[in-house]
This record gives structure tokens, C-alpha cells and sequence, in this order.
């Protein structure tokens, strides 16, 4: 596709040239109708700035040549031996998408967990695969809109796009700030159709809860314990992956655990960091493995120093979940399970996000310590289920 502009420039596949004829009494000194340079950029600025140096260096031949043929001799470059080509005006090094990524690795990623960079880095990965390693300045509106249509045709859902784009604009907009780049970035505000049936988790039935949870108890076992710890606590499954011994508390008048950023496992958002009463089935799963053998870690199998591996722990207790939960149903769901719960007692929703690590909306909510530990326990023993 080719887009003229002013200037004597236009744009093909996004590319800016210029372009301009000899004049007719020149063609045949010249030997060709029409000069057309690449500029070798996307952006319009450059683009314009090239076409106005290379116009004045042309016109300045012409002139010396129109002179020349009133036979007087200047001393010039023949038109034969003169290149049509123009230096871009001096700009910084060129910032690029890899540079975008290591940049946002190295300051949003330093103080998160494995998973952070192993998402950045595919979803970076997926716009360097569609649109090379571009330069963040030269890139366009266009550009954006070709990323989300090669991620359509991946199959992806409307929700995966928004999550890969939204990861995309942030490494872009960050890249900019930090190196004072004067452009817009061009992954906000893309428009993203509804594409794909989105994945609804299901909670899981009142009933179904209860007879999971007997037989967790029943087991035993380390798996069986992380099910039971999370089904009456609403803990994401990486938030109680990475709990070490010192995180529940089973001495005082309410045992908690504490839900705390660790080096070895980040939290999701601020407010995630939180304590979170022991009833029902979490409890006696808490006393069991504090029984347990010593490791510092409550869950040594998907646990250590070097970080959690929630994905291998989603992946083994779903699989024995599957059989024992209704279609639709996973691990996740007993978070979904614990917001219903506490809806079905009229549990204030302020205090339902205070349980689950849920933002609450308005600036108010961030002030003071939160609400105290009994409260919290009074409305978590109102869904004890027995």
C-alpha cells in the first residue's frame, strides 16, 4: 500500500520515500525522469526533515547545472557521479521492542516472582514475532492493529489479547518514559472485538465442598493439605504454595495465616498482602502440617529459596480434583466458593475483599490498618461448614 504526503514524500508498507521529478530541461543531462530515495524511516518527523535536506542538496545541483548550460563552469560533481541520497538528522540510538523488554525485566520485574517474566516474556515475544524488532518511535496505530489481528489469528480469546496487550503497553510505555522518547504509544486504546468464548470458573456447590474436604483430611498428604488449607481461606493456590512455617500462626486466641511477599514469591497486587483467620477444614490442616516434618517450607514440593511452582501444583490437583468436582470446576474455584459464601451470610463486601486480597474500590480504603483480626474471624466462622 503506498500513502502520499507533502513534501515530496510518500509512504509504502509504512516505509517513508521521496519523491520528485527532474526538471524537463535536466532529463536528459541526468539520463532519468524522476529521483526516489528510500528514507528509511516510519516516522513522519524524520521523514520530513530528510525530504527538505535532500531538496535543498538537489536544487542546488540543478541550479549549478542550468548554469552550465549557459557555458559557465562551476566546479561540481558531474550528474552521472552524484548520489541522491541524505544523511537522517542526528537522533539518539533508536530504542527498541528487546530493549522495551529487558528494560521492563529489570525494573518492574525485580521484585516478582518467575511467573512475572515468564508472561512478559511471551507476551513481548508475540509482538517482536509479528512485527520484528521495531523501533518504539517508528512504530504506528497500524502497527498496534496488526498485533491484535495476528493475535486473533492465534485463537486467542478477547480476555488473553487484552492481558498480551496490556502487557505489551506497559513495557512500551515505560520504555518511553525512562528514555525521554517524544511519541504516543500505540497499543492504547486498541480496539479489541469479542472473540473466542470466555472461560467462566464455576464455584463449587456448598455440598461438594464439605465432602472434598473429609477426604483431604482423611489422606493426609501434602497435596490433600494444600486443597483443605485453601478451601476455607481463599487463598490463591501461589499465595499458600509459598507460605513458609512462620506464616501460621496457631498460638493466641485466633490462629491466622499471614499472607506476606516473600523473595522466593511475589504477591499479585498490594492488597493481596493480608492475615487471614483458620476455621473449618483450613485449621485442622494447618495443625496437621505444622506436625508435619521441619522443612522450612510448608510445601516443600513446589517450594524452595529459588521460587514456587504453582503451575505443576495446579496441574497435579486438578487432576485429582477432576473426579471429585462438577464440570467446570478447578482448584481456583474454591476462591470463587469462599466470595459466595460470604455473600450467602450477607458478609459486608469491604470485608469480603479484606479476606480474599481484593481491591476495594476508592481512595478512602486505603487508609488506616484494615479491620481486626476478630471480625474477620466472627464473619469466616459464620461459613464453617460441618
Amino acid at each position: 500500500m503506498v500513502d502520499h504526503g507533502s513534501n515530496y514524500t510518500f509512504k509504502k508498507c509504512g516505509v517513508y520515500y521521496y519523491s520528485r521529478r527532474v526538471p524537463k530541461s535536466l532529463q536528459s543531462e541526468f539520463g532519468q525522469s524522476r529521483i526516489v530515495v528510500c528514507l528509511h524511516t516510519r516516522d513522519k518527523t524524520l521523514a520530513q526533515k530528510s525530504s527538505t535536506a535532500l531538496s535543498l542538496k538537489l536544487e542546488a545541483i540543478w541550479a549549478a547545472a542550468r548554469i552550465e548550460q549557459f557555458g559557465i563552469s562551476i566546479a561540481r560533481t558531474t550528474p552521472r557521479q552524484t548520489e541522491c541520497t541524505v544523511a537522517p538528522p542526528e537522533t539518539k540510538p533508536q530504542i527498541k521492542l528487546s530493549d522495551a523488554q529487558l528494560l521492563y525485566f529489570r525494573l518492574k520485574g525485580a521484585a516478582k516472582g518467575k511467573s512475572f517474566k515468564v508472561s512478559a516474556e511471551r507476551h513481548l515475544g508475540y509482538a517482536i514475532e509479528c512485527l520484528g524488532d521495531i523501533a518504539i518511535e517508528t512504530m504506528s496505530r497500524t502497527d498496534a492493529g496488526q498485533f491484535r489481528d495476528f493475535l486473533i489469528k492465534k485463537d486467542m480469546t478477547s480476555s488473553s489479547i487484552r492481558r498480551v496487550l496490556a502487557s505489551v503497553r506497559a513495557a512500551v510505555n515505560l520504555a518511553i518514559g525512562e528514555n525521554g522518547l517524544k511519541c504516543g504509544n500505540p497499543f492504547t486504546g486498541v480496539f479489541i472485538p469479542t472473540v473466542g468464548e470466555k472461560t467462566v470458573r464455576q464455584p463449587i456447590p456448598a455440598d461438594a465442598i464439605r465432602t472434598i474436604q473429609r477426604e483431604c483430611l482423611s489422606v493426609d498428604d501434602e497435596k490433600r493439605l494444600l486443597i483443605a488449607l485453601i478451601s476455607d481461606t481463599g487463598m490463591r493456590l501461589a499465595e499458600a504454595v509459598g507460605l513458609i512455617r512462620q506464616d501460621i500462626v496457631l498460638v493466641g486466641p485466633i490462629p491466622h495465616v499471614i499472607v506476606r511477599t516473600h523473595p522466593w514469591r511475589s504477591l499479585k497486587t498490594p492488597s493481596s498482602q493480608r492475615t487471614i483467620p483458620l476455621v473449618g477444614a483450613s485449621l485442622q490442616a494447618a495443625h496437621r502440617l505444622s506436625e508435619k516434618d521441619k522443612s522450612r517450607f510448608l510445601f516443600p514440593a513446589y517450594a524452595s529459596a529459588d521460587g514456587v511452582n504453582a503451575n505443576s501444583a495446579s496441574a497435579a490437583l486438578n487432576k485429582w480434583l477432576r473426579s471429585r468436582l462438577p464440570k467446570g470446576c478447578v482448584i481456583h474455584s474454591f476462591r470463587h466458593s469462599l466470595r459466595d459464601r460470604l455473600r450467602a451470610v450477607e458478609c459486608p463486601a469491604d470485608i469480603v475483599d479484606a479476606i480474599g486480597g481484593w481491591t476495594t474500590q476508592g481512595v478512602g480504603h486505603g487508609y488506616g490498618k484494615g479491620y481486626p483480626l476478630d471480625v474477620l474471624h466472627r464473619w469466616l466462622t459464620a461459613i464453617e461448614l460441618n
